[in-house]
């Protein structure tokens, strides 16, 4: 493309910059000066932007962390950018994805939507409108980690309660029952310092009450599959004398 196919400049004035969110955006973008326009667009919003130029160092990048979305440019929409969305979605379900496409056939948008997409924007666009698209899909999806009711993402972890399985990186990880049910009520109370009393009641219940260091025995097991460096766990926390954290 000769020139950046926004119907802005990044220079121009698109919003205030808002109070600096963490959330970390992905952008898959073959053309050069467009990466370089979107990682611009989204860094003065405040985002964490990584740039890819093609989609297998894409689905890689999401393999090792999981944004809090995607934007994808498909130059040719057709088979291969609906096998994309359903990659996308089986490997981070629930995962907010914007499709940015120069195409503006009805049945390549309809497909894209039905294999995982949340959105599909014409190029050229207005950087302002597809700012606030992304946005409300995101506060959208972190209602509930971001994977809505079922599902609970954090780093390249996916825990699906419906399913009652975790992944990880796209691997599924072997958990006993009572190691899902820690995981579940921590992901469902995220944030909140958990006593391992109250674990003992909530995940194993009064009638079966084992000693306060079958908790710790299951915490160490899930630290040693789930996190990244299980001597220094940066989501699994231990709060001395009082109990355990999950942080997202």
């Amino acid at each position: 493309m000769a020139a950046t196919p926004l119907a802005a400049t990044p220079n121009s004035p698109i919003s205030e910059p808002q109070s600096a969110p963490t959330e970390r955006i992905l952008v898959i973008e073959h053309d050069s000066a467009l990466r370089k326009a979107l990682q611009q667009l989204f860094s003065v919003e405040g985002y964490e932007v990584d740039v890819v130029s093609d989609v297998v160092a894409g689905l890689d990048q999401l393999r090792q962390r999981s944004p809090s979305a995607v934007i994808v440019d498909l130059p040719r929409p057709g088979s291969s950018g609906s096998d994309l969305c359903k990659k996308i979605a089986d490997l981070i379900p629930g995962l907010p994805l914007v499709i940015l496409s120069s195409s503006s056939n009805v049945t390549d948008k309809v497909l894209l939507l039905e294999m995982g997409a949340n959105d599909y924007v014409t190029i050229p666009f207005s950087p302002r409108e597809l700012v606030a698209r992304l946005r409300s899909l995101i506060r959208r999806a972190s209602r509930f980690g971001r994977g809505g009711a079922d599902v609970y993402i954090f780093a390249d972890v996916v825990v699906d309660f419906f399913k009652t399985e975790i992944t990880r990186a796209g691997e599924k990880i072997a958990v006993t029952p009572k190691e899902f049910k820690t995981m579940e009520f921590l992901a469902k109370n995220a944030q909140r310092v958990i006593s391992r009393d109250e674990l003992l009641d909530k995940v194993w219940g009064y009638e079966d009450y084992p000693c306060t260091r079958t908790v710790d025995n299951h915490m160490l097991r899930l630290r040693q599959k789930l996190e990244i460096d299980p001597s220094h766990p940066s989501h699994l926390l231990t709060v001395h004398g009082l109990g355990y954290k999950f942080v997202p």
